[in-house]
């Protein structure tokens, strides 16, 4: 993350990164991404085109701190009675909405933003902390779980590569294969 961020600023800087982000998602979605500059984005939120460089520094990394957001999970993960369930029902979502063309974007806004690897850091913070979640509550109920580096290596880390780069044929058939494998049930899937 570039220092001239900040993460959940209050007050005055709470409202300009909200009418920016508002500002970035709206022309993305009016002008699409090779119109976009940064003075269209400053008059949108109302603010000036310095104001958005001393904020963000470019193009990039402004689109690379509204993926971060946009990829910030809205709710914890639900509660499917056992881990198996869970944790299924994790990665399933998980999987729709990163290999969705808009989520995609997100992650490639996300990582090209941010050349020192914070945001692609922020972004799996996200994901290991609804992780720890899962875990935590099957632990609670008695369940043998595994930690969370070990589920972020055997869901995360395999469905982020095949989303980036071996999309074709991704479903939910395989998130379901790599919830069995990390609990060690074989898997009847084919590949």
């Amino acid at each position: 993350m570039s220092p001239r961020q900040m993460v959940r600023p209050g007050g005055r800087s709470a409202r300009v990164q909200e009418a920016v982000h508002a500002a970035v998602r709206e022309l993305l979605a009016e002008v699409g991404r090779e119109a976009l500059t940064v003075p269209m984005v400053a008059q949108r939120a109302g603010v000036t085109p310095s104001t958005v460089y001393r904020r963000w520094g470019d193009l990039a990394e402004l689109l690379s701190d509204v993926a971060v957001e946009r990829l910030r999970p809205d709710s914890e993960p639900e509660d499917h009675g056992g881990l198996r369930a869970d944790l299924t029902a994790w990665a399933e979502q998980f999987l729709d909405e990163m290999a969705s063309a808009s989520g995609r974007a997100y992650v490639r806004d996300a990582l090209l933003g941010a050349p020192d690897g914070g945001n692609a850091g922020r972004c799996s913070d996200y994901a290991a902390d609804q992780l720890a979640l899962v875990l935590a509550r099957a632990r609670a109920r008695g369940e043998d779980a595994p930690g969370v580096e070990t589920a972020m290596d055997h869901l995360v880390a395999p469905l982020m590569y095949r989303i980036l780069f071996r999309p074709a044929g991704l479903g939910p058939d395989h998130a379901r294969r790599l919830v069995a494998d990390l609990l060690g049930t074989p898997s009847r899937a084919s590949d």
